[in-house]
Formats: structure tokens, sequence, C-alpha cells
């Protein structure tokens, strides 16, 4: 991947709008996961394109700086060279002066050649240097937002699994009818009435068997009343 693609990829994913993506998700779940995974991946990217970018410009600023001190360096050279030269003519050795002249001309040459490589780097320098400003800026949003989106996708996620908890609960109750005769509750219900109907029953026999001895006993009671006062009369007589 270039460093321009990365660029464009880094400039979209830190300028997305991470909301608005999840609002639209069918799935934010698998959203967040896969937002993780591009940011983790173009971040990785990126911070090697920086370095790379980073490395090739300092290379380049340190080409031009030794472009400018070769520039002033023919240019002092040619400045001595030309003194030499007007010296040597003022003293009447015209040759030897033009022999300096012509060290003054390449020297000045030399100067054109370096300042001429300096000024060509320096596009490039600036461009390279914006490259790795908005690298760098893009960086670190993308970290940012990474860091923001970790603890959002475990929250959701924990949001999903209370929910599914809560559905999942909700799922039992609601198969349960309380008011459904066949349901288990309702079986259950109905064999705790029998059990309770049978109690009474045993109850009411049991009672009704008590008060048939009792009546038994008043009768016998009675009987032995009469006979009693039977045998007064006869006394009596």
């Amino acid at each position: 991947m270039t460093k321009q693609t990365v660029l464009g990829r880094v400039t979209q994913l830190a300028k997305a709008n991470i909301d608005a993506l999840l609002d639209q998700a069918e799935d934010p779940q698998k959203m967040l996961d896969q937002l993780i995974r591009d940011y983790t991946s173009n971040i990785s990217e990126a911070e090697q394109a920086v370095a790379t970018t980073i490395g090739n410009l300092r290379l380049m600023e340190q080409d031009h700086r030794e472009d400018v001190e070769a520039a002033e360096e023919w240019g002092e050279k040619a400045l001595a060279a030309s003194r030499k030269a007007d010296e040597l003519r003022a003293g009447g050795s015209a040759a030897e002066a033009d022999t300096f002249d012509n060290l003054a001309k390449v020297a000045l040459g030399r100067q054109l050649q370096s300042e001429k490589e300096a000024k060509t780097a320096e596009p490039t320098i600036a461009s390279q240097t914006e490259v790795v400003d908005k690298l760098r800026s893009g960086l670190d949003r993308m970290k940012a937002k990474l860091t923001e989106l970790k603890p959002k996708r475990d929250e959701l996620v924990a949001r999903v699994k209370s929910a599914q908890a809560q559905n999942r609960m909700m799922d039992s109750v609601s198969s349960i009818d309380v008011l459904d005769p066949t349901s288990e509750i309702g079986r259950f219900e109905d064999r705790v009435r029998r059990e309770e109907a049978k109690a009474l029953g045993k109850q009411e026999l049991a009672a009704s068997s008590l008060n048939a001895q009792f009546e038994q006993l008043d009768t016998l009671g009675a009987s032995a009343e009469v006979e009693a006062r039977l045998a007064a009369l006869k006394t009596a007589s």
C-alpha cells in the first residue's frame, strides 16, 4: 500500500463518524469488531508509512542542507579566485590572472548547480513535510478513536448479553401459562387441589362417623334411663 493510499485511508477513518456508522449498522457489534480491525490494521500501516516518509524526508533535508552549504562554499571559492585574479592582473601577470578567473567561473558554475538542486528539492520537501504532518495527525486521531471504540465495544457486548439473558428469561416465563390447566403449574395446582379435597373428604367422613357414635351413645343412654324408670315404678307399686 503506497503512502498516498495510506494517507487516504487514514484521512477517511480519522474523519469517520462512528456513531452514525453504528446507527446504520444491522449488527453494531459486528460493525464495531470490523472497525477495530480496520483501525488496528491501518494504524500499523500508517505508522510504517510515517516512519518511511520521515526517513526519506530527513534524507532529502540532509541533501538540501548539503546543497546549500556547497553553494555557499563554491561562492566563497569563486570570490577568492576572482580576487586572486584581480591581484595578479594588477601585478602584471595577465596569464595567471586569467587562470584564476577561469577557476572562479568553474566555482560559480558549481554554485549555480548546487543552488538549482537545493531549489528543486524544496517543493518535494514541503510536500513530504505536509504528508508527514497529515499522517501524524490522522494517526493520532485514529488512535484516539480506537481507544474510544474498545470500551464502547465492550459496553455494547455487555448490553447485548444482558438483553439476551433477559429475553431468555422472558421466553421461559412466557412459556408457562398459569391459567392453562395443561401447564406444569396448572397440573401441579390441580394435583394439590385434589389432595386437599381428599383430605376434606376424610375429615368429613371421620366427623360423620364420630357423630354416629355419639348418637348411638345418646340412644343407649335414653334406653338405660327408660329401664331405670320402669324399675322404679315396679318398686313403688
